[in-house]
């Protein structure tokens, strides 16, 4: 599981993070959910290594994430992966090769070795034939289909999702939430969501934190959600 022990974060002068404490347990769906510029995205970029935290600890398996050396950081990306908000596939490679990028980086892998991996991802995605396009050529929706293909060509352990349902429509942000659903139960991922979309929590969320103004709020089940008399949080979940 993943540990995160009195993190704090100061960017351009302002607290973005003020003593988070939460758990993400394995093999279950956590959602941190929140409004805009609360701070959802970079409590994810300390989580992969993006950042260092000014105060507090990030703990994964046992293993102490802050203070590890690249070679050691990039040992445990192996079993760690994030889909961005904007897909942030390279415009200039095809599908196949957005996904096969990392196997290519992070594994020796023979051609057909990366092609079946590539295809089996594709597959679970509903993306197949769909290898040799451009993302410019690809709906939003799709891209996003490609970049969670991308995401688990490692077979990670740990999935981080940022706003996974931004700028789709609801039937198509209701079909990759969906996806979500499929890949936790079939893969036993452990997945963290960021989103201030709350009907995410009702859909897939085994456990839901709610940060508000860098500080973790609430953080429990959807039934304990549900029963707050907090009046911020009986006024977010309504929305």
């Amino acid at each position: 599981m993943i540990e995160i022990i009195g993190l704090k974060k100061e960017l351009d002068g302002a607290q973005i993070l003020d003593g988070i404490n939460l758990t993400i347990e394995k093999h279950k769906t956590t959602v941190v959910i929140g409004e805009s510029g609360c701070g959802k995205t970079v409590l994810l970029k300390h989580i992969i290594g993006f950042y260092e935290p000014d105060e507090g600890s990030i703990i994964c398996d046992g293993e102490k994430i802050n203070g590890l050396t690249w070679k050691q950081l990039n040992l445990l990306r192996q079993k760690m992966t994030m889909v961005f908000q904007h897909s942030a596939l390279f415009d200039w490679l095809s599908v196949y090769e957005n996904i096969a990028l990392p196997l290519r980086e992070q594994l020796n892998l023979s051609e057909n070795d990366i092609r079946a991996r590539v295809n089996e991802k594709l597959a679970m995605v509903g993306m197949t034939g769909q290898d040799n396009k451009t993302p410019a050529e690809l709906s939003f929706g799709m891209q996003k289909r490609v970049s969670l293909a991308r995401a688990l060509v490692l077979n990670p352990e740990y999935v981080l999702f940022d706003e996974p349902t931004t700028g789709l429509d609801p039937i198509i942000a209701n079909n990759i939430i969906e996806l979500f659903s499929k890949f936790q139960r079939e893969l036993h991922t452990t997945s963290l969501i960021v989103s201030h979309d709350i009907s995410i929590v009702f859909k897939i969320a085994d456990k839901v934190a709610l940060l508000k103004d860098g500080k973790i709020i609430f953080q429990g089940s959807i039934e304990q959600l549900e029963r707050s008399k907090e009046p911020y949080i009986k006024k977010f979940i309504s929305r």
